[in-house]
């Protein structure tokens, strides 16, 4: 059996990520902390959710959680660290998704009990959670007048080299 459809589309939260990360790297602190209403956090506290849900993410797909994650209240590590942890998550969740057992499933420790949950559940969640926040931090960096990029399908397409002229109608 293949996943790579599964492992196709974190090849594109990769990307994404890298270039929403791209952009926020030059930020003021002023551009950072600003927040729309219609949005669930400022853009630093939606970088921090972002970057720390994939690590969530990760340990959950090996039955762990909580072993100091960033999250929204976590202290800015700065622009270059938080790339790193991005690029280092993208890469452990593309591998994930390379060796995945469709049947795998993970039990998960929470309080006195743990819970048991297919680990594909893990990385969809992670698939949505990327596409929600990074809209989120879109907003937010479009409300203050930043250029945001195009992270549609087409435009990874594009930069993964797909769509390549083979013929004319």
């Amino acid at each position: 059996m293949t996943n790579l459809g599964l492992v196709e589309l974190f090849h594109y939260n990769a990307w994404a990520n890298n270039a929403l990360l791209s952009v926020c790297a030059s930020l003021s602190d002023a551009q950072l902390d600003h927040r729309l209403t219609a949005t669930s956090g400022s853009t630093r506290e939606l970088l921090l959710h972002l970057v720390g849900g994939q690590q969530t993410f990760v340990l959950r797909t090996k039955g762990r959680q909580h072993e100091g994650e960033l999250d929204r209240e976590s202290a800015w590590p700065g622009a270059a660290a938080l790339q790193e942890i991005a690029t280092a998550t993208n890469r452990e969740l593309i591998e994930i998704a390379e060796r995945l057992n469709p049947a795998a499933e993970v039990d998960l420790p929470y309080m006195e009990s743990a819970f048991r949950y297919p680990t594909r559940f893990f990385l969809a969640h992670a698939v949505a959670h990327g596409v929600e926040h990074r809209t989120e931090i879109k907003m937010n960096l479009a409300d203050l007048g930043v250029s945001t990029p195009d992270l549609d399908g087409w435009a990874y397409g594009e930069s993964a080299g797909y769509g390549a002229e083979v013929s004319t109608p």
